[in-house]
């Protein structure tokens, strides 16, 4: 019924736009710049901010006073601008939603609230195929419009913005030159919005683009105040193309299916499916052994997009699956896991990240933003214990674990001599008391145990001991020195 609702009333938004609408989406009229100032937190030193820098993008002017954007256009921003390329007027501007996950962003104007009124909102197309003829919008530095025609060639379901989310994406042929360091662009078919460009190849002459069935799906879902997001189904998954293993599994011979092999606790599947089943169809769709279903106008294209790209948080799925040789059919409820309740975040934007020092040895929660410090590679070389727990979280979450709490390094100080090579280790225990989050280190660190806080790690060297009074003294200075010792929040 959510869904219902929201869909009556962004068509009718649209509706109201569409009639007093004279002359149509224009370059000119339809995208605005927008100017970013971002500073990412120091993951290494989390009490201080990195350098800041800044990001040039254009936005989709909306009805209603509103710009859209791709969320990576606001990462830790700390100040948005608005700008008409044709007048250089600008505004300040605030995000009013933004979903990382999806790679999209609603921005409005804070100061001047009437400052996009001479603009002309762009009306949502969906009705992209390949072979249709697209357009890019963008500018000169001296604000005069650009077009550039690119090509629909085929969609497929890949990563988006985070590595670890996945959605529909359309790709297009066509030279595309980015005029005046523009970091998206939006995309228009009949002048209509048909997406946003989000990455570009100049040697293969490629562009990515988020389609409008994507966007209006986010836009749909902010319309009644309340965003709930896309929803995860959350398992892993192998193909069925061995001969063998399809026997196994009493699969006939022209039948696809996949093998469910982990089902993640919190998300969708949580309770529905199970290891070892056989996924075949999705809401009628019938599911080939690479994972694969039919759809109507792109061909094939990953399953994940009907549990994921299609459906809303709230709406049911229908499923047939074989379960210990038996085929039966499953019906459930979407959800989305938010990303506080993962043991390991995921990804972190627009906040710093969660620490407290004793004495000069700082803990904080593991993230993949912190795993992801170890290179490109950090898969393999990051610590085989963080990436053992990154890799199979329910270890840790079977245990109470809410996140998992680590020393990432040692401060110099007079509370910490002989310790200052130790780092990355997994904590499990401060003054005798679990240590299931970072706010359960500032508790115990309150309750020292004969003067001494004893500190328990889950691997070598197992347990440290360090003088309570030497390190509230050594906090109280760096405190001074860095302005703070903790951020449980």
């Amino acid at each position: 019924m959510k869904r219902f609702l929201k869909i009556i009333y962004f068509s009718f938004c649209l509706l109201l736009t569409n009639s007093i609408s004279v002359f149509g989406a224009s370059a000119e009229k339809s995208v605005i710049r927008v100017n970013t100032t971002m500073q990412a937190f120091n993951l290494i030193q989390p009490w201080e901010k990195g350098a800041a820098s800044t990001r040039l993008g254009l936005g989709a002017v909306l009805p209603n006073n509103k710009v859209l954007v791709t969320a990576q256009m606001v990462t830790d921003a700390t100040y948005i601008e608005l700008e008409k390329p044709d007048s250089s007027e600008k505004t300040s501007a605030r995000v009013l939603t933004v979903d990382y996950e999806a790679n999209l962003a609603v921005l409005e104007p804070t100061d001047n609230k009437s400052f996009l009124s001479d603009r002309e909102p762009f009306l949502i197309n969906e009705e992209l195929a390949p072979s249709d003829q697209l357009e890019a919008w963008q500018f000169e530095s001296n604000g005069t419009p650009v077009t550039t025609k690119i090509t629909v060639s085929k969609a497929e379901v890949r990563q988006s913005f985070l590595e670890t989310s996945k959605f529909l994406q359309v790709q297009a042929n066509g030279p595309v030159q980015y005029r005046a360091g523009s970091f998206t662009l939006p995309v228009a078919k009949n002048n209509k919005l048909a997406g946003l460009l989000v990455s570009y190849s100049s040697k293969d002459q490629i562009s990515s683009i988020l389609p409008a069935s994507i966007i209006k799906h986010f836009l749909s879902d902010i319309e009644d105040g309340e965003y709930t997001g896309f929803p995860n189904l959350g398992i892993m998954y192998s193909q069925t193309l061995d001969e063998q293993f399809r026997e196994y599994l009493k699969l006939q011979k022209n039948e696809g299916g996949v093998f469910v092999s982990k089902v993640i606790d919190g998300a969708s599947a949580a309770g529905n499916l199970k290891a070892g089943d056989v996924i075949l169809e999705i809401n009628n769709n019938k599911i080939d052994s690479r994972g694969n279903y039919e759809d109507k106008i792109w061909g094939k294209l990953s399953f994940s997009n009907l549990v994921r790209g299609i459906p809303f948080t709230g709406d049911s799925t229908k499923m047939s699956i074989i379960r210990d040789g038996e085929r039966m059919n499953l019906s459930f409820k979407l959800i989305r896991r938010p990303t506080a309740d993962y043991l390991i975040d995921p990804y972190m934007f627009d906040r710093g990240p969660k620490f407290s020092i004793i004495g000069g040895l700082v803990f904080q929660e593991l993230s993949v933003p912190f795993l992801k410090l170890f290179g490109n590679d950090w898969r393999n070389r990051a610590p085989i214990k963080l990436l053992m727990a990154h890799a199979n979280p329910e270890m840790y979450e079977k245990k109470g674990n809410k996140k998992l709490v680590m020393m990432t390094r040692t401060i110099p100080t007079p509370a910490t001599l002989g310790y200052e090579r130790l780092s990355t280790l997994i904590v499990t225990k401060i003054n005798g008391i679990p240590i299931k989050d970072i706010k359960d280190v500032n508790t115990a660190s309150k309750k020292p145990i004969d003067g001494q806080h004893r500190i328990e790690f889950e691997s070598y060297p197992k347990l440290i001991f360090v003088d309570a009074n030497l390190s509230s003294r050594v906090n109280k200075a760096l405190e001074n020195r860095i302005g703070l010792t903790e951020r449980l929040k």
